[in-house]
């Protein structure tokens, strides 16, 4: 068993602008886990907000080598769990660690993970695609650059409504909005009314993140399901948010990858919370691993690949929002270029 990395710098078809960043440059990693002619990827981008670097990753990973390349673990939830020790400040590298390690048991097993999981996904849910924030000309013309059936709008501006009731005019496809932190409880209740009629399906973390007070009151008064994003990161977030939000959103890289996923996924339905899973960016190697939880998600958000232009691997492909999954086994993802 060999531990490598390959680092890559990802470059985004549009600047990414949401309410509190903007880029037009993705760092990421990818994790190797090599064993004799198998290798399992894994996967996570690096984030200014949370405070990670590639560098830090690759720090962190270094220093449980020993452990990982030590052949004591026979299944991804062994390596999570003996990592977590180490890993428990830097969930971004135990999320590719852990991805890698998924891929690999399955491709072991001769099977596609999701299948390795006995999983049937015949009732996939489809993806949105992102519109970052933009001039609403710009954001038609992203629009128009890839027509789809679902778009997830970025917003947290003064003038959110009227980039809602703008892009309405070019599409008849459903929205999801997000507001990543930006309104009040006032703006959220009154832009659902506003929105319902627009075809928003849902509004996404409309308050900061520790404000529970006003999300108790929105989750009461809001005529649109909300759901939790910076309010949901790890395990223990989950149970928190029942009563505040209608449902969360897991992104693989902050709670530490699939092994902790698929526990919230099982405590939000113990608790009546709809589920969805997000992405940041990432390549098909980190897009082909949220596609193993597809049959247990009622949203996803897993456009990351559509959103740069130098992906390094292949993976799972779309179809005007349907996921179609590669015919490999592990996720399916493959690296085609070396860093």
């Amino acid at each position: 068993m060999s531990l490598r990395f390959h680092r890559f710098d990802l470059r985004l078809k549009h600047t990414f602008t949401i309410a509190h960043d903007s880029r037009d440059v993705q760092p990421s990693l990818i994790v190797e886990l090599r064993d004799g002619p198998l290798s399992g990827f894994g996967e996570a981008t690096s984030n200014k907000y949370y405070g990670i670097t590639l560098d830090r990753m690759i720090d962190d990973l270094e220093g449980i080598r020993g452990l990982i390349e030590s052949n004591e673990w026979t299944t991804a939830e062994d390596l999570w769990q003996l990592a977590h020790a180490s890993l428990k400040d830097n969930p971004f590298a135990q999320c590719a660690l852990d991805e890698a390690a998924h891929d690999l048991v399955a491709k072991r097993a001769g099977k596609p993970l999701y299948r390795h999981w006995n999983l049937d996904a015949s009732q996939n849910p489809i993806t949105d695609y992102t519109i970052g924030i933009d001039s609403v000309d710009n954001m038609v013309l992203k629009m128009q650059e890839l027509p789809w059936p679902l778009y997830k709008i970025k917003l947290g501006t003064p003038d959110d409504l009227a980039i809602v009731q703008a892009l309405r005019q070019h599409t008849d496809a459903v929205f999801r909005v997000d507001a990543n932190c930006a309104w009040t409880a006032d703006t959220a209740i009154q832009n659902a009314l506003d929105f319902k009629a627009l075809g928003v399906e849902f509004i996404e973390q409309p308050l900061k993140a520790d404000d529970w007070e006003g999300m108790k009151r929105v989750v009461r008064e809001s005529v649109l399901p909300v759901i939790a994003d910076e309010s949901c990161i790890v395990e223990s977030d989950v149970e928190r948010c029942a009563g505040y939000f209608h449902g969360i959103n897991i992104k693989l890289t902050k709670c530490g990858g699939l092994t902790p996923a698929r526990r919230m996924i099982d405590k939000a339905r113990q608790l009546g919370l709809k589920v969805m899973v997000g992405c940041m960016n990432e390549t098909s190697v980190g897009i082909s691993a949220i596609a193993q939880l597809l049959p247990l998600l009622d949203y996803v958000d897993m456009d990351g690949t559509l959103l740069i232009t130098n992906d390094p691997a292949t993976g799972v492909t779309f179809d005007f929002g349907r996921v179609i999954y590669a015919d490999e086994n592990g996720t399916g993802a493959n690296l085609i270029l070396n860093s």
